[in-house]
């Protein structure tokens, strides 16, 4: 059965973002979510609409390749290089409001747990329904190019 390790990654995100609109009532933006920038290094806030439902997405695959994962790993994860002008360029993280509530969302939504001292997991749960997407998207994959259904 393919796992998350199958599958192409940003195919896999789109399918359980689409799942957590749907599934998961837990899992809605705040109501600031449409005002903030995702980093200090980035400049405007993201065009997308629902892009708190890919970065979600995109921590269910991250916990499930990296776990357990705390916060500061994650925000150094989603970060970049920000200008600083003729000084150059220096390492910003992400934001931690984004990541810290995300993950608190995805634990009521009984996906993510925490572990003291360690940080994040992939509940049984959260595991079962990333395996089953990626089996879905490795059948969906296999319709449109067949030469990958050897590698089943």
């Amino acid at each position: 059965m393919p796992t998350v390790y199958d599958v192409p990654s940003d195919v896999l995100i789109e399918r359980v973002r689409e799942y957590l609109k749907i599934n998961t009532p837990d899992v809605t933006p705040p109501k600031w979510a449409s005002f903030v920038k995702t980093s200090s290094h980035v400049e405007e806030p993201p065009v997308q609409t629902d892009w708190w439902y890919t970065r979600c997405a995109s921590l269910l695959r991250k916990t499930y390749l990296r776990g357990p994962i705390g916060i500061a790993r994650l925000r150094k994860e989603y970060g970049g290089r920000k200008s600083k002008g003729s000084i150059g360029k220096h390492k910003s993280p992400g934001g931690g409001a984004i990541v810290r509530h995300a993950l608190q969302q995805l634990e009521r939504a009984g996906l993510v747990q925490t572990i003291a001292g360690k940080g994040r997991v992939l509940t049984g749960e959260g595991r079962s329904v990333l395996d089953r997407l990626s089996f879905e998207v490795k059948k969906q994959l296999e319709k449109s190019i067949p030469k990958l259904e050897k590698y089943g």
